[in-house]
């Protein structure tokens, strides 16, 4: 891609990870309410995604947007989810189209689809479990930040209808850095490392698509994600297995 490509949230922990895998492979235009820890060869915009103005100068120009931006936290309030990630999506796909961008990979979680495990675990996160959710199902957030990523996934559903955006939302698992999460079975299985997470979201900027929900995880024995859509329609090829690791986070000798 020639035009810049926008990472809105871009100081977050899954923007740290694009970032560490895949900065020097395109010109990037980085976005966060907070000024970079470290200096960036990159531009850097500070600015809140709620701020229409400053998102449509942050779009302008650009080929791709990657939109992580917004509040993280599981148990985050209404107000705080309906203003920073329900608003602020709306914001930035709606400046996306103004601006003529081609395509949003829109950071959606696990929590958007929490409760499809409710009567399946702890069996659902072991191997023996043949149980997977593809995409296609209909959200079941476990709680009001997985309520407002359903309504991101909706959003993107809308825009690429009525606009020809190119959308695909990937509901991210558990992004740790080095290793699995330590003695916890449900990270284990949702495990995403950082260089997973790079690539999978260069597919997005790279790959053909329409509209697409995928799953963000690495290619782990446990999983009750598929990664059939991601490999299929983003090329997506992850390196990583939660099951190289013991539950401790070693790495085991025959991995």
């Amino acid at each position: 891609m020639d035009e810049p490509v926008l990472l809105t949230g871009a100081e977050g922990r899954v923007g740290r990870a694009i970032r560490g895998g895949i900065a020097e492979d395109y010109d990037w235009r980085f976005l966060d309410r907070e000024p970079p820890a470290e200096e960036t060869d990159h531009e850097f915009v500070v600015a809140d995604v709620t701020d229409d103005e400053a998102v449509r100068d942050a779009v302008e120009g650009v080929g791709a947007v990657i939109h992580l931006a917004g509040d993280p936290r599981p148990e985050a309030p209404w107000n705080s989810v309906l203003q920073n990630n329900i608003d602020g999506a709306q914001t930035v796909y709606e400046a996306a189209v103004d601006a003529g961008v081609e395509k949003v990979a829109f950071a959606s979680s696990n929590h958007a689809v929490g409760h499809y495990e409710t009567e399946r675990k702890p069996d659902i996160y072991r191997t023996q479990d043949d149980y997977l959710l593809d995409g296609s199902e209909l959200p079941r957030p476990s709680n009001l930040y997985g309520v407002s990523k359903a309504a991101g996934e909706t959003l993107g559903r809308y825009y690429h209808d009525e606009h020809d955006l190119s959308v695909v939302c990937v509901r991210i698992g558990n992004l740790t850095k080095g290793h699995p999460p330590i003695d916890y079975e449900r990270g284990q299985a949702m495990w995403l490392s950082y260089r997973d997470c790079a690539h999978l979201f260069e597919r997005c900027i790279e790959a053909d698509y329409g509209y697409e929900i995928v799953y963000g995880i690495s290619d782990n024995d446990r999983k009750y994600y598929s990664l059939e859509r991601a490999k299929d329609v983003l090329g997506y090829s992850p390196s990583d297995n939660s099951a190289d690791f013991t539950n401790q986070g070693e790495p085991k000798d025959d991995a």
